[in-house]
């Protein structure tokens, strides 16, 4: 840039500093000032209310989501547990079978693959069959129908599993029925 286009620059921007500096009204440049700053204020506390409510939607919407979801989730594992119930007594009748089979029968071993690959079915969907047979009696996964003295079993502790009982995960069901010895 030329010396004198540099010069001329300089001139230029030295005016426009003195223009600024010397306001028209000092009082009426003043109050301008403040009014501006009183709406920046006003805008910065709009701005931080509405990031403030836009936040709080943000967390609504995530814990519902979320609550959604479980939601969702209980209420398969609900329909889930409800089919496994209904499916039971099949494998019920299917074991009561086989602990009546004749011996070497192969239509009796078939039987017993089909049991096998039933219970495996049940495992691999979470399906666990509850162990009660010489247990302390736990209500909250076994269901008494008989109370008998037994010499062999210590009172309290279960003879034998009528039916058993099976757990989807953690939840319970279908509670085991079993006798009790006194």
């Amino acid at each position: 840039m030329p010396k004198k286009e540099k010069k001329q620059e300089e001139q230029q921007l030295e005016e426009a500093i003195e223009e600024a500096e010397m306001p028209e009204n000092g009082e009426q440049v003043e109050t301008e000032v403040e009014a501006l700053q009183k709406k920046l204020e006003e805008a910065q506390a709009k701005a931080a209310e509405n990031l403030d409510g836009w936040r709080r939607s943000q967390a609504e919407f995530i814990n519902y989501k979320n609550r959604v979801q479980r939601d969702r989730e209980m209420d398969y594992a609900s329909m889930k547990g409800d089919l496994i119930k209904k499916v039971l007594p099949v494998l019920d009748d299917l074991e009561r079978s086989l602990a009546h089979r004749p011996e070497g029968d192969s239509w009796a071993d078939g039987m017993e693959l089909i049991a096998r690959k039933f219970r495996s079915v049940l495992e691999a969907e979470g399906v666990k069959r509850i162990e009660a047979t010489g247990q302390l009696f736990d209500p909250n996964f076994h269901e008494a129908i008989s109370s008998e003295p037994n010499e062999e079993v210590e009172s309290g502790h279960i003879i034998e599993v009528v039916q058993n009982g099976y757990l989807l995960g953690e939840r319970v069901i279908r509670p085991a029925m079993v006798r009790v010895a006194q």
